[in-house]
């Protein structure tokens, strides 16, 4: 028989195309990341045996999750549209690659995910795929012929889950809307979403409270960086200290979340040329970028800055777009680096209420002399030097509005 190796999850889509893929005459080898979805990977896997699968592999992937992903995509200050921290987008890359390591030591010439045909993770995860093991074959049923003539909606999976004893007690209890989890955030989408005017229904939340029922008392805290990594954290009101990656990203969602921090709904554009209407919740990624961008105004040299500044958005592009294994992301990624070696230092800010707010900074690699900037201080500075150099940069300002003058007269 054909090996395949299937991005599982169990539930009922993945669990359909698992059998689906038996009848097709694939061994079927499931595969399930954890991402720190907060689900019963275990259950999951005892399903998927059930189900037919010849093996099943639980890979916990959070610490490779966050340091290589989270916080390269911080590092890059990424962020889609101006909004969106890429929680879904960041996720796929690291997925895929593991999946593709198992697909290579087990022998199997194929993958297959469950990805729909209208949305970003077919794109996400096929380009991955072909990146890192280019003879590699992949099946995405929600695009081949012959399943979306057998499935024409959820009736018909359901009614083949029941025909071939799948369990599916959870898939009868579900909500009016899609959800995808994962330690970076949970991003909700469809159904009753997708009329952009309908506001998230009541309860829908779980990483965060609502904001006007977070705690009446502002909540301080500290970030500290070395090289544009989020090291530490430090509560000022409990003393808690927070080290390490896993720990301090767990850390940043519990009192993000319990403070009602990191919410966005917005409409954005999806690289297969739709508009979707999407609900985040980025407790930890949202604290940390404000930290990290604020750290960076005081480290960072004005024109490396703003170059910076203009790599974020094909950044972004490059991560929601599916492009993580690509030249693109290499060059970019190697140009972050050399902007992060001195930023270094910590940001004190305040939760409260759904907000985050900078109360200050403080880094060995300052570019920010007091000196310099004190209305009172000379430190250095000859005030009369300006009055040269406005005079010359006003040269092409005055040959512009003689210009003017002269084709309006």
């Amino acid at each position: 028989m054909k090996k395949i190796v299937l991005a599982y999850s169990g539930g009922l889509d993945t669990s359909v195309i698992l059998k689906w893929l038996i009848d097709q005459e694939f061994e079927v080898i499931a595969y399930l990341a954890d991402v720190g979805q907060n689900e019963d990977l275990q259950a999951a896997k005892e399903k998927a045996l059930r189900c037919g699968a010849s093996k099943v592999f639980v890979e916990d992937l959070k610490q490779e999750f966050v340091e290589k992903y989270v916080f390269q995509a911080l590092k890059g200050g990424a962020i889609y549209e101006g909004r969106y921290l890429l929680g879904t987008s960041i996720a796929r890359p690291v997925i895929a690659k593991r999946q593709i390591e198992i697909a290579v030591a087990e022998g199997a010439e194929y993958v297959a995910h469950g990805s729909t045909g209208k949305g970003n993770d077919q794109v996400r995860f096929e380009l991955a795929y072909y990146a890192l093991c280019p003879g590699i074959k992949v099946i995405a049923p929600w695009k081949d012929a012959q399943f979306l003539e057998q499935f024409k909606g959820r009736p018909d999976l359901l009614a083949y889950a029941k025909s071939k004893g799948i369990d599916i007690d959870s898939a009868t209890d579900k909500p009016p809307y899609s959800m995808d989890a994962n330690l970076m955030h949970i991003s909700y989408e469809g159904g009753v979403l997708e009329n952009p005017m309908t506001p998230p229904p009541a309860g829908m939340f779980r990483m965060t409270v609502d904001p006007s029922k977070a705690p009446d008392k502002p909540l301080r805290l500290s970030v500290s960086f070395e090289k544009g990594v989020p090291v530490s954290v430090v509560n000022f009101d409990t003393g808690a200290k927070k080290q390490g990656s896993l720990e301090l990203f767990k850390y940043l969602n519990q009192v993000g979340g319990e403070n009602g921090v990191g919410r966005i709904d917005i409409v954005e554009n999806r690289y297969v040329g739709i508009k979707s209407r999407g609900v985040y919740e980025t407790p930890a990624g949202s604290i940390l970028w404000t930290a990290h961008r604020d750290l960076e105004l005081i480290c960072l040299d004005r024109q490396v800055l703003r170059l910076k500044e203009k790599l974020v958005p094909e950044l972004a592009d490059i991560i929601y777009n599916g492009y993580w294994f690509s030249p693109e992301m290499e060059f970019l990624s190697t140009a972050v680096e050399q902007t992060q070696q001195y930023v270094n230092g910590t940001v004190h800010l305040e939760l409260y209420k759904g907000s985050i707010t900078v109360l200050g900074r403080e880094s060995p690699n300052s570019l920010y002399n007091p000196e310099l900037a004190s209305m009172d201080i000379e430190g250095g500075y000859d005030q009369k030097d300006a009055k040269g150099f406005i005079r010359v940069n006003s040269v092409r300002l005055a040959a512009y509005q003689s210009m003017k003058q002269r084709f309006q007269g």
